[in-house]
């Protein structure tokens, strides 16, 4: 999933932790100026913060929504589809008004069930 992420979405891999096991431990990869941390399900006894950690597949629902700025947003698009994430709402403008902003974002669905939104600032 940490590859698809890079090849879908363009992030980059600034931390791979993985057990002796094979499982990935931890990661954290980055997109511009921001940083995600990516790791596999992890539930029943070997849980942390008496929390199972569930992909959405897993859980049958969407527990959260990630949105992540990008430079073009029409292209994180296209090369985001190409990678095979599910584009759940295509690029729009978002405008808010004169006394606001307006942005230009996408909605997509990653392997895993997960949401994301893609947004370009248009106007700040």
């Amino acid at each position: 999933m940490i590859d698809w992420l890079c090849r879908a979405f363009g992030f980059e891999v600034r931390l791979k932790v993985v057990a002796d096991n094979g499982r990935i431990e931890h990661s954290e990869l980055s997109l511009g100026d921001g940083l995600i941390m990516v790791g596999e399900e992890l539930s029943g006894p070997a849980r942390r913060f008496q929390t199972d950690r569930l992909s959405p597949l897993s859980a049958r629902c969407n527990t959260q929504n990630l949105m992540v700025f990008v430079d073009d947003v029409d292209s994180h698009c296209e090369t985001a589809r190409a990678a095979g994430a599910q584009v759940v709402a295509e690029p729009e403008l978002h405008d808010y008004g004169d006394g606001y902003w307006a942005d230009r974002s996408y909605g997509a669905r990653d392997p895993e069930g997960h949401l994301w939104w893609f947004t370009q600032r248009v106007r700040g």
